[in-house]
């Protein structure tokens, strides 16, 4: 079948698109910026057009000659999200009808039936009946918790465990869940494409076990081996103040944590199992609690996630590229420009660059760069603890802290440096990151390394375009920190490529940060274990 898949750049299209691929259909993948799947491995079985569920014509454009259209597109926005998803499906549904789209196929949320439901439970429940009304024949699965490494559900009760063993516990976490494993998921929205063409409604899709969030606390302590955690329930903590905790506690910023408090404060448990009357189980069964647990963290600890939910952008977060040079002419622009040559080869100071962020950190002023990612957070903003996808490889789109990977050339892009239109010497290699921050303004990040006889030579670019007067202020406020924050970069990035090739250790341990970082990795080795697929 032809499949036209909407969101895959995300959590779960970003796993959903190459299944569909290996099964044998035909993948379109439907992206507002097709530059975010140049370096995606599975990109090349597939294809790309560019298109946004809220424009029409890319939408009609996008749904021609398919038979089915996975709808997999949500607002993580706390204002207006459900008029701007209400539009989105409208759009889609009208393009899928015209189009004679003969499956449309929606992963919506898990909710009970007869209560006042939460305003992005209600959305996720309108866009799901959009679709039903739309005359196209619609499945529609409703999934509560979605267990898999790197979604933000999992993440959340993950670090939630893992940074409190003693917490103060609301009463939702005493509400019963279903959580159901990713694999899971994908099993059934692969399989949706066998329903019957008559069959038009929704389904509750949910694992094997049933457990309140106190019970998947404790058992994600005992699958993690840490020592029991002690609960202290207060009643007065509500799922708003309870985001606000998840945004401080986890990577999870609170523009995110609030839909997935909200889905928690009804118990969300399978009414039905109608789908396993068109869809057969998994060989082997649904995956457990436990089980989906451990292949999480098998999957993080080996750095095998295939995607994680921060790789869709930050719903505040500038989407534009980076204007051209000539075009900065027409406005204001500020830029630190550093410039260092090293001792070390071009490849050695590429890898530290294309390491940096995550656990390794940004080479200069920890506090500082700390210090900026706590006010982001305390203003809603993502903060420094996204982390990284990968701790050694980056690809377009990747979510680094609080960047964006916008560009990265290494020496196999050559035919990409042409189609970007980037000035860049022979052999030199680039990585530009966008910043998704809260600011006044429009901030870049340019990291370039270059061949010399001596060696190489590191170049470095911070760029930002104010917005009014604030966004002035704001770059003058913050320009006496630059000698130690993008100082600090420059030099401690060259020192590091350097010791790498003399064969010393990049970042030699030292201090409480060094210490904690070590803990983790052993921890981390003990914990690992072979992995497989799907987790």
């Amino acid at each position: 079948m032809r499949c036209v898949v909407t969101g895959a750049t995300g959590y779960i299209g970003g796993r959903l698109a190459p299944r569909l691929a290996a099964e044998g259909h035909d993948v379109r993948c439907v992206v507002r910026s097709p530059g975010k799947m140049r370096d995606v491995p599975w990109a090349a079985d597939v294809e790309v057009v560019a298109g946004d569920v809220l424009d029409e014509e890319s939408m009609r454009r996008a749904c021609q000659g398919a038979d089915v259209l996975y709808y997999l597109v949500h607002s993580l926005s706390e204002q207006g999200f459900a008029a701007v998803d209400r539009r989105a499906a409208m759009i889609s549904a009208q393009a899928a009808r015209e189009a004679g789209v003969s499956r449309i196929v929606y992963l919506g949320g898990m909710h009970p039936e007869g209560v006042e439901l939460s305003e992005h439970l209600a959305s996720r429940a309108e866009v799901g009946e959009i679709f039903l009304r739309s005359g196209v024949p619609t499945v529609v699965l409703q999934a509560a918790v979605i267990l898999g490494s790197g979604s933000a559900s999992f993440e959340m009760l993950r670090y939630l465990t893992e940074r409190l063993p003693v917490m103060l516990t609301p009463s939702w976490v005493h509400h019963r869940v279903q959580p159901i494993a990713i694999r899971d998921v994908l099993h059934y929205l692969v399989r949706a494409v066998t329903v019957p063409a008559e069959v038009n409604r929704t389904f509750d899709i949910g694992g094997p076990d049933v457990l309140t969030y106190l019970q998947m606390m404790e058992g994600f302590a005992e699958v993690a081996e840490l020592p029991p955690r002690t609960m202290l329930p207060v009643p007065v903590l509500t799922p708003r103040l309870s985001s606000h905790w998840v945004n401080l506690v986890t990577p999870v910023p609170r523009s995110t944590a609030v839909p997935l408090i909200d889905s928690l404060i009804h118990e969300v448990v399978a009414q039905e199992h109608d789908i396993d009357r068109f869809v057969a189980q998994p060989e082997g069964g649904l995956t457990g609690f436990h089980r989906a647990v451990e292949l999480a963290l098998q999957r993080i600890s080996s750095g095998q996630v295939e995607t994680r939910w921060s790789g869709a952008n930050a719903s505040y977060a500038p989407s534009d590229p980076l204007p051209s040079d000539p075009d900065w002419a027409g406005g204001t622009v500020y830029t630190d420009v550093r410039e260092r040559p090293s001792r070390a080869s071009v490849e050695h100071v590429w890898d530290v660059v294309t390491g940096i962020g995550g656990e390794r950190g940004w080479y200069s002023f920890p506090l500082g760069w700390w210090a900026r990612g706590v006010m982001d957070r305390l203003v809603g903003g993502v903060g420094l603890r996204r982390g990284r996808r990968d701790a050694d490889s980056l690809k377009v789109g990747d979510a680094l802290d609080w960047w964006r990977v916008e560009e990265c050339l290494d020496e196999r892009s050559t035919d990409r440096r042409d189609a970007v239109g980037l000035e860049l010497a022979e052999g030199e290699r680039l990585l530009r990151l966008r910043a998704e921050m809260k600011a006044p303004g429009l901030a870049w990040l340019e990291l370039r390394v270059a061949p010399t006889e001596e060696g190489s030579t590191y170049r470095q670019r911070a760029i930002f375009f104010p917005h009014g007067l604030a966004g002035h202020a704001y770059w003058w406020v913050i320009a006496p920190f630059h000698v130690l924050v993008f100082g600090g970069m420059e030099r401690r990035i060259v020192a590091a490529a350097e010791r790498v090739e003399r064969g010393e250790d990049p970042e030699p341990p030292h201090g409480l940060v060094a210490r904690l970082r070590d803990r983790r990795a052993r921890r981390d080795a003990e914990r690992a274990r072979p992995v497989r697929a799907g987790a």
